[in-house]
């Protein structure tokens, strides 16, 4: 049988420190947390190692300084995606 799916959501704001882990689950709650953020735009990216890592954080726990780099990629892809690159 196969391992339900995860999802979390992080926040990152210039004023923050490090991006913050907002939003976590599995099962129907990975696919609301999926669906809501295509409902409001946000571009969705798919990395099971990186997810799995962010799912022992506790919910409003800023991310670990070892997660930084993985986690600054993928908002690197994020902006390059809104710019149209």
């Amino acid at each position: 049988m196969d391992k339900p799916k995860s999802a979390v959501a992080l926040r990152y704001q210039a004023e923050d420190a490090a991006p913050t882990l907002i939003a976590k689950g599995q099962g129907l709650v990975a696919e609301q947390i999926i669906a809501r953020a295509r409902e409001a735009g946000i571009f969705v990216h798919e990395s099971k190692e990186l997810v799995s890592l962010l799912m022992q954080l506790d919910l409003d726990q800023q991310i670990p300084p070892q997660l930084y780099q993985a986690v600054a990629e993928v908002l690197a892809w994020v902006y390059k995606i809104e710019r149209g690159m």
